[in-house]
Parts: C-alpha cells; structure tokens; sequence
C-alpha cells in the first residue's frame, strides 16, 4: 500500500483534473487528509459526508432500488457514491468509503467492512476490505487505503 497524498495532488495537477470525496464512516477525515497537502485546493474540489442512509439517497442520489438491494455497506453503493459526488461537483475523479468502523457490527456486517470507491473518466474501482482493529484505527487505514487506491488508479489511467 502507497500512501501518498502529495502524489495524489501531483498526478491530478498533471492532468489538470479535480477530485471530490464522498465519505461515510471516515466522516470527514479524508478530506481532512487530502486537504492537508500544500496547494491542495487547485486539485481538491471538496466533498461531502453523508452519515445518514437518507443523505447518501437525496445527496448522492444513491437509489433507493440499490439500497435495497444491496445496503450502505456495499460495493454497489460505494461506487454509486462515488458517482454521485462527481455528479455534483463537476470533479473529474471521486473517491468514496462506506463501512462499519465498530465497535460492534452493524445491520449484520462486521466492524472492519470497508468498500471504497473510485470513479474516474476512464475507469471505476471498488476495493473491499475487512480491517481489524478500534474505530480509530478502522477509519484511519480506511482513508489511507482510498489514498493508495486513488493513486493506483491515476498511475493506471496514465
């Protein structure tokens, strides 16, 4: 796992694209992580946390239909964030988390449960991950994997 935030901005200023984040259980930490980078305001579009199931639907425009289907904690739904977050924002990439940070499980899905998704204008991604540890440390790695994972998709798209 690489994580490099100022290579993230890096590899966005060469395109001249920005990113926009959608975040569930990070609650606002990967923005905060990525906004920690000098200049990161030429890259970093903004983002939105949407906690609640209700705001993930009327924000994100998560459908109620994939809800259902497949709940908050899902690969589905974290790429339908993802999307949504680009949709609103205009950003060229967005990266989304959605999980159980803990203590305990939650809707039958295990703390540690993280889907992160990355939607780009070339590709989309979906990194599922079990984590281990508190809710300190299941948000932390969460957004250190969504910077990896966003990275390795610039560095794939070229």
């Amino acid at each position: 796992m690489t994580f490099e935030p100022d290579r993230v901005h890096a590899e966005l200023r060469r395109r001249g694209a920005m990113l926009a984040t959608a975040e569930s259980l990070t609650g606002g930490r990967l923005a905060a992580v990525l906004t920690q980078t000098p200049g990161a305001s030429q890259t970093y579009a903004g983002g939105v946390v949407t906690y609640a199931t209700a705001l993930k639907r009327d924000v994100l425009g998560v459908s109620e239909q994939l809800l259902a289907a497949h709940g908050v904690v899902s690969a589905e739904c974290a790429l339908a964030m993802a999307r949504g977050v680009r949709a609103l924002t205009g950003a060229a990439y967005a990266v989304s988390t959605t999980g159980v940070a803990g203590p305990g499980p939650a809707d039958g899905v295990p703390a540690g449960r993280v889907f992160i998704g990355i939607v780009g204008p070339m590709s989309e991604h979906v990194a599922e991950l079990d984590l281990t540890g508190d809710r300190s440390a299941v948000q932390t790695a969460s957004c250190e994997h969504a910077v990896s994972e966003l990275l390795a998709l610039l560095l794939r798209e070229g």
